[in-house]
């Protein structure tokens, strides 16, 4: 059924939360998500292992936006304005896969749990099937292919007309956001399919003209993009899709360069140790002290050889 209208005020707009069976599933999942990764954090301090505190910090702000996007007020007004669609809409396709991908879950997954666990998650990760729905352009129809069709055609209003419908789209979103994300921005290893950080932001910056496109088609239109909304919240609406899309993606470059930056530095760290190693290494003092070192003197070498005597 479609969803009543909500008027904007300051009561809906701090207050009106969602608590049917939908939103509460999301907020139990991420619960349960969170209980795991304070446990799996737990059980690598017993071990003596240290987990970077901001991984923590960044998986949990990723499940807050989630349940932000699915239960809070903003989900509440999706129903009568598309701005609040829009802001939805960039909370599950870029911030909370983001988030959560820079708190390395899969990392975490392999470094606390049975072989048995383990063993089944690597045989997910190198599985042909996970080859093809990780594919960059598989991945790039589920990000920017799904979400053109999305806004550009009858579907966003027929899905808002019957919400378990838009429920559904909404986890659709959010999975193939997570697979664009996690190569990007992710810490985790990328079977296969990982991308040099220079490809990583050219393949951010190929989408932001997909996106301004899109704004561009909404600000042009002459009618509501659906029937649920008017046309000044379809065109403030693509308003504030063109400017925050445009921004996250900027704001979305800066952890790739410092990513990049650390793994320069571990690159020069370990070529530095390289050459320390051989550096001190020790060398032969007594030219044939051991077999074949002969082969290895400068010619001329047997001349200058000391006499017996």
């Amino acid at each position: 059924m479609p969803m009543e209208r909500v008027y904007f005020n300051l009561h809906t707009a701090l207050l009106d939360w969602q608590f049917g069976p939908f939103p509460l599933l999301i907020l139990a999942a991420c619960i349960a998500a969170g209980v795991w990764y304070l446990r799996a954090d737990w059980a690598l301090a017993t071990r003596g292992r240290k987990w970077k505190a901001q991984r923590t910090i960044s998986f949990f702000a990723g499940l807050i936006t989630v349940d932000l996007a699915l239960q809070s007020p903003v989900a509440t007004l999706t129903g009568s304005y598309f701005e609040a669609h829009v802001i939805q809409h960039l909370l599950l396709m870029i911030i909370a896969p983001a988030l959560m991908s820079m708190g390395a879950p899969m990392t975490l997954i392999l470094q606390t749990s049975n072989r048995r666990t383990k063993t089944t998650w690597l045989r997910i990760f190198h599985s042909k099937g996970f080859a093809v729905l990780s594919h960059p352009l598989v991945v790039w129809v589920l990000y920017y292919g799904v979400m053109l069709a999305f806004f550009l055609t009858p579907l966003i209003g027929f899905a808002m007309n019957h919400m378990w419908l838009m429920d559904l789209i909404n986890l659709g979103f959010l999975f193939g956001a997570t697979l664009f994300w996690w190569p990007m921005i992710g810490l985790d290893p990328i079977p296969r399919w990982g991308a040099s950080y220079p490809l990583r932001m050219v393949n951010l910056l190929i989408g932001v003209p997909l996106e301004s496109f899109l704004a561009i088609a909404l600000l042009s239109s002459r009618q509501p993009i659906a029937p649920m909304y008017s046309l000044s919240s379809t065109h403030a609406g693509a308003g504030v899709l063109w400017v925050l899309s445009e921004l996250l993606t900027v704001v979305a470059v800066i952890p790739i360069y410092f990513q990049w930056m650390a793994s320069e530095d571990r690159k020069t760290a370990r070529e530095d140790a390289r050459l320390d190693a051989e550096a001190t290494r020790p060398v032969p003092t007594e030219p044939y002290g051991a077999a074949g070192c002969a082969r290895d003197l400068p010619a001329g070498w047997n001349d200058f050889r000391p006499s017996a005597s």
